[in-house]
């Protein structure tokens, strides 16, 4: 089995250090370098070709939000897994919508920062329905009307059928649960997603459901009602 290869990058030390050991004792995890700010970090990924980058926002030189801007425009994207102290922080949101697969927060326990770096190289994005509602609330006094505007022209470019998909992920469903209410099978439902996200020029789930937000979908009443 071919280990997934993570670059630490927090201006702290002692940070870098912990999260250093906590991962070291996972037998499908390589520590490949770190870095103490994004600058550093843009050259590492470079010289070390991480899976994954658990990336500190707050830094003194280039922070965290630039340095995953920077990353995730590149045609060899690593994942990037936003650290944070907060659970809802404008700057988390922006990194989400930059393209970070997540985040976690600095005092999660060991096993879940571990299974975090386990679902990102896997393609999944670690945030849950749960906080994926408190990051939108969140950000509901701080979204333009010009936002909703221009989130509403590049959800247009979907039919139906894919605005229904992208509707279902902005709730947080997964792909079995939405399948069951779309009448449909879970092979189709990822063959859609997969198309919202190359429609829209996304990079993951996150991305669909806080485009969802902003262009007010998750607002509107369902056919049933709901």
């Amino acid at each position: 089995m071919t280990a997934i290869r993570v670059l630490l990058v927090d201006d702290d030390p002692l940070v870098r250090a912990g999260l250093s050991f906590m991962m070291g004792g996972a037998d499908d995890i390589e520590i490949v370098g770190e870095a103490a700010d994004g600058d550093e970090a843009e050259a590492l990924v470079d010289r070390t070709r991480p899976d994954v980058v658990l990336m500190d926002i707050r830094m003194p030189t280039v922070d965290g939000l630039t340095a995953t801007e920077r990353l995730r425009g590149r045609a060899d994207a690593p994942q990037v897994v936003v650290l944070t102290t907060f659970h809802a922080d404008e700057q988390v949101l922006r990194a989400l919508r930059a393209g970070a697969a997540g985040f976690v927060l600095k005092d999660t326990p060991p096993a879940e920062i571990v299974d975090a770096v386990r679902k990102v190289a896997a393609g999944d994005p670690v945030l849950s329905p749960t906080v994926t509602r408190r990051l939108m609330e969140h950000a509901a006094g701080t979204t333009a009307d010009t936002r909703r505007t221009r989130a509403r022209e590049r959800i247009a470019v979907l039919n139906d059928r894919e605005r229904e998909v992208a509707v279902a992920v902005g709730r947080g469903l997964a792909n079995a649960e939405i399948a069951a209410e779309l009448f449909m099978s879970v092979a189709t439902v990822k063959t859609h997603v997969s198309r919202v996200l190359a429609k829209l020029g996304l990079n993951n789930r996150v991305q669909i459901a806080l485009l969802a937000y902003d262009a007010g979908l998750l607002e509107e009443p369902r056919e049933d009602g709901h």
